[in-house]
């Protein structure tokens, strides 16, 4: 016999309350009070509704129930960059709390891009999502502000906005460039890198502040913290900034590298394996954020430790007591770690 999609090329619509009814032998009320109230209805009739639904393929309708009620049991995060495993990292984090929740979670990436930030926004207030976690292009943009008025709980990740307007979780980035450069003072450097960028990024300022602050600490010389800023933070552009380093020679040649990130790490250390170098003999190399790739690389790197699921997991808690009575918004700010690895150690 052929069906709907074989004449069609579409699938076959899936059966409704009506349907349902009609072959349990049923009112639609009695339909709706086994999917929303079972306690009503007798065992029998909820089992022979429920038989029904099956041979039917019957499959509950529950985001136009949701959109009814206003609310939705879904989360949402819109993660800065796909291709960073730190944010995937923290999605992770985000979708294990959700889970918790009995939530679902969607996923967008704005790829560092306002526009497509704006419009992830836009679908996902479309969607009545419970909440909207975000890691924004810029953390004072005035629309995050215009989706929480609207009603949607604003959560910002990795981020700090400048006023208190929304709960936020973060890292103390300035702590965290203090102790990479600390480590390397420890290792008797006597002129550094730094490389991260671009410097509009606040993190990547906040962690070359918190370098130079312990390198002016440590009675070393301003010009001996080489500053090469990138224009992203990516593996491509650590082999760039390796390229560049090659070409200061002399007393003038940094023995030490901090990187604004490990992506940036990664990039240096195989451009520097590549001409030759000896890692940490010739140049050692601390990155940022601790990504799983760090301790796997060809020489384990040195790189300070961002919490990254734990950021999500707060996150997502923070989101959730936005609905709550009374709540007041928070920022969340945890401690960085620095994990030493062969990268900046001397076998």
């Amino acid at each position: 016999m052929e069906t709907d999609e074989a004449r069609t090329g579409t699938p076959p619509r899936s059966a409704g309350v009506k349907e349902v009814a009609a072959e349990a032998g049923v009112s639609l009320g009695t339909v709706s009070n086994v999917l929303n109230r079972p306690e009503r209805v007798s065992e029998a009739t909820r089992h022979r509704v429920e038989d029904a639904m099956r041979r039917l393929g019957f499959v509950r309708n529950d985001a136009a129930r949701q959109l009814r009620a206003g609310k939705s049991h879904t989360l949402a995060y819109v993660m800065l960059d796909a291709t960073n495993p730190f944010f995937t990292d923290v999605a992770s984090g985000i979708d294990d709390a959700a889970e918790d929740a009995g939530l679902s979670l969607f996923l967008c990436n704005s790829d560092n891009r306002r526009e497509r930030e704006a419009t992830h926004l836009a679908r996902l207030e479309e969607q009545r999502v419970q909440g909207i976690l975000v890691t924004p292009v810029d953390p004072d943009d005035p629309s995050l502000l215009e989706v929480a008025r609207r009603g949607t709980a604003v959560v910002i990740v990795d981020r700090i906005p400048s006023r208190d307007r929304f709960c936020s979780v973060s890292v103390d980035d300035h702590l965290g460039g203090r102790l990479a450069v600390e480590h390397l003072v420890e290792r008797g450097h006597e002129r550094i890198a730094f490389i991260g960028g671009p410097l509009s990024i606040g993190q990547v300022r906040d962690r070359l502040a918190g370098a130079r602050e312990a390198w002016a600490e440590a009675g070393r010389e301003p010009d001996a913290l080489v500053v090469l800023e990138t224009e992203a933070l990516t593996v491509a552009e650590g082999l760039s900034a390796g390229e560049r380093l090659e070409g200061i020679t002399g007393a003038r040649r940094p023995t030490a590298a901090f990187c604004a990130n490990d992506l940036l790490a990664l990039g240096l250390l195989q451009q520097s394996l590549a001409t030759g170098l000896q890692v940490p003999g010739d140049l050692a190399i601390v990155g940022y954020d601790d990504i799983d790739f760090a301790a796997a690389a060809a020489v384990p790197l040195t790189s300070v430790r961002q919490p990254r699921q734990e950021l999500g997991r707060r996150a997502t808690q923070l989101a959730l007591a936005e609905t709550e009575d009374g709540h007041l918004h928070q920022r969340v700010i945890f401690e960085p770690e620095l994990i030493a690895r062969a990268s900046t150690r001397p076998a």
